[in-house]
């Protein structure tokens, strides 16, 4: 018997020691509240002990780029070279789509072609949705490319664009290259599965830090930061879809006569197509994520109009700017699923030639020109003209004025009430709480449901954010997160339970939050700043919205995989649908339904840190401000601290619903 089995006597019954177990550490732990003068390093983390990681992590930042030196180049010419490459296909792609190419004549005289033609891409890109799937997916594309231009949008969305082509390519090649490697090496593997852990739970605004520092401000420094976010899923897709090639494939690769790289790049890559593609279009989906918070070093696009609209309490100006995101990542995102699925080999005959075999192409890259050329002499086709677009930038800002005179003292007496009898005193609970009894908690839970190296790595990490002096921000940051996942699940859980039970109300719900997760998340934060002004409940409300699709979409989804045959007996038994809901569907979804709760914290945290816009006073907002001075080791060591918050909620919750499913036979 493992220590781990030991340690996880849930499915035989043996409450009786862990009761005791818990009992035991309640009483210490109030031993220690009641003794707590006697025992001030118990409660309140000593100073005098932290270790200073974020000034070694400073110090060391700077010596890469000011003393590191490799003989024919130092390590600053060597980021800024890095740099200068990203930045020539980044040049291309924003000339090509929105600025036109600047042709030198002598001296400082220059002259500017203009850009490809509003017209012409938009017919083009819904052409090729015809080509690719069907009319449906047409319609979309232009309604979505047409919203653009109508609303004017257009200029933004192209520099936003040219971000886009440029970033996927490289984060979809770099991310197959490491999923390539850590398919053939299984050391390799294990040694970057928890740096992908780190990289997709540590706050997008902390890697903004390093590569300003690193790439300096603008465009490409951006760029830089989005490809290092997107790439993690590309990563894992690879590994995955590769390990999935069925092995008669393999087996026939190896027949042939295949070299190591002929039975990567011939056979499997090719077979794994279809499932690289989700990884493709997940890399596209977080670059789009990355445009907003990519703006705060130069991004511009998009991003900056919401960012800017932000500040400005501009809330039409920047739910305009926000449904472009939205709209751009749902037609990329439909766009990217209908290439994967689609085969271009029952398009044409192999006997002919390459003209006869790409009709679209030529036609495509004809009508490009065409209409760029006639644009030259006549405007309405080189952009679309501002004297026609429309706007409802006021009609929103009327809107929210109308709300705050007519139900301002309503909306302040709700905040108040929360803020004094939910907020504040679970604030004031957590911050009070020894920080010896958080990480005794932590450890008794995670040897309850994991055994000992669950125990000890829980232990470790929440050791790490009391030694490096974030305790207290890192309880605010539980807190908020806390309360709000609480919310979202109040919210969520219903929501989900009534979208199981009908398939009309599914669909509906379906498209609803589907729309909500690819909404930006700085979209959230204008809506509820311009009602509820800044502060912990605005924050609070944001991040509830924003977390709330994980806990809808994973309730339906447990809700409709409970075994027909369990239902079927329930309601022999003479079960009534309430009571087949709450005593058979319920208890058997409920692991699924945590993992739910599981994606809501990881959603709530990386929505906290973005409230620190808004006045919230947590690890986001010392992430924040390391972005605003630069400061890479404040803002380094303060997103590991999120992301190691993140990993403790997830190893607890992904344990407790192993051994749940394995008490239900779920396994």
């Amino acid at each position: 018997m493992t220590d781990a089995t030991a340690a996880t006597p849930l499915d035989r019954g043996r409450r009786g020691p862990w009761l005791f177990a818990w009992a035991g550490l309640l009483a210490a732990i109030v031993v220690l509240w009641l003794g707590q003068e006697s025992w001030k390093w118990a409660v309140k983390y000593p100073s005098s002990w932290v270790f200073p990681l974020r000034k070694y992590t400073t110090d060391f930042m700077k010596w890469l780029i000011n003393d590191l030196d490799f003989g024919l180049f130092t390590f600053k010419e060597f980021t800024r070279s890095i740099a200068w490459l990203f930045e020539w296909p980044l040049y291309f792609a924003k000339s090509l789509l929105g600025e036109g190419f600047k042709i030198p004549l002598g001296g400082d005289a220059f002259y500017q072609t203009p850009s490809l033609s509003w017209l012409g891409l938009l017919v083009v890109l819904t052409l090729f949705a015809y080509h690719i799937k069907d009319r449906a997916l047409a319609i979309l594309t232009a309604l979505c490319f047409a919203y653009l231009a109508v609303f004017g949008q257009w200029d933004s969305a192209m520099v936003t664009l040219s971000s886009i082509v440029v970033a996927v390519p490289l984060g979809v090649l770099g991310g197959l290259l490491l999923g390539i490697l850590g398919y053939r090496s299984r050391r390799f593997e294990q040694a970057i599965t928890p740096v992908l852990d780190l990289m997709q739970t540590v706050p997008v605004f902390a890697y903004l830090v390093p590569v300003l520092f690193l790439f300096g401000f603008g465009p490409v420094a951006a760029m830089t930061a989005t490809i290092i976010y997107a790439m993690p899923p590309m990563v894992r897709v690879t590994m995955l879809s590769l390990r999935a090639v069925p092995s008669d494939i393999v087996e026939f690769g190896r027949m042939a006569g295949c070299t190591r790289r002929q039975m990567t790049w011939k056979v499997l890559i090719p077979a794994a197509r279809p499932g690289l593609m989700v990884g493709v279009n997940q890399v596209i989906m977080l670059s789009l994520n990355m445009v907003i918070i990519a703006s705060m070093i130069g991004a511009g696009g998009l991003g900056y109009d919401v960012l800017a609209s932000l500040r400005r309490l501009a809330i039409g100006d920047g739910l305009e700017a926000g449904v472009a995101i939205t709209l751009l990542a749902i037609a990329l995102d439909r766009l990217s699923q209908a290439f994967a699925q689609w085969d271009p080999a029952v398009h044409h005959e192999e006997a002919q030639s390459w003209w006869r075999r790409h009709p679209f192409l030529i036609f495509a890259l004809v009508l490009l020109l065409g209409t760029t050329l006639l644009g030259m002499v006549m405007p309405f086709f080189q952009s679309y003209p501002a004297s026609i677009e429309v706007t409802t930038g006021p009609i929103w800002n009327d809107l929210v004025k109308w709300i705050n005179i007519n139900f301002f003292d309503e909306f302040e007496a709700v905040k108040t009430f929360l803020l004094l009898n939910v907020l504040i005193p679970t604030k004031r609970f957590l911050l009070q709480m020894p920080w010896v009894a958080t990480i005794a908690i932590l450890a008794l839970a995670g040897f309850q449901l994991g055994g000992w190296r669950l125990s000890i790595l829980v232990s470790l990490l929440a050791l790490f954010i009391a030694v490096t002096g974030n305790w207290q921000k890192a309880m605010i940051t539980v807190y908020l997160c806390g309360i709000s996942v609480i919310f979202a699940g109040l919210i969520g859980i219903p929501i989900g339970i009534w979208s199981a039970s009908s398939a009309r109300a599914h669909k509906t719900v379906m498209v609803v939050i589907d729309t909500l997760q690819t909404l930006p998340s700085f979209v959230y934060l204008m809506p509820v700043v311009m009602l509820f002004r800044v502060g912990d409940f605005s924050a609070m409300i944001a991040v509830v919205l924003y977390a709330l699709p994980p806990a809808i979409r994973y309730t339906d989804h447990g809700l409709r995989h409970v075994p027909s045959t369990v239902i079927e007996a329930a309601r022999t038994s003479g079960c009534t649908r309430r009571q087949t809901l709450w005593k058979v569907k319920l208890p058997l979804a409920l692991p699924e339904i945590m993992l739910g709760i599981n994606q809501t914290i990881m959603f709530a945290l990386s929505m906290l840190v973005i409230t620190a816009l808004v006045g919230t006073r947590d690890l986001g907002q010392e992430v924040y401000i390391a972005l605003t001075k630069a400061d890479t080791g404040r803002g380094i060591v303060a997103g590991v601290c999120v992301a190691f918050i993140a990993i403790i909620a997830d190893r607890l919750i992904a344990a407790w619903a192993r051994e749940r499913k394995k008490q239900l036979g779920l396994t």
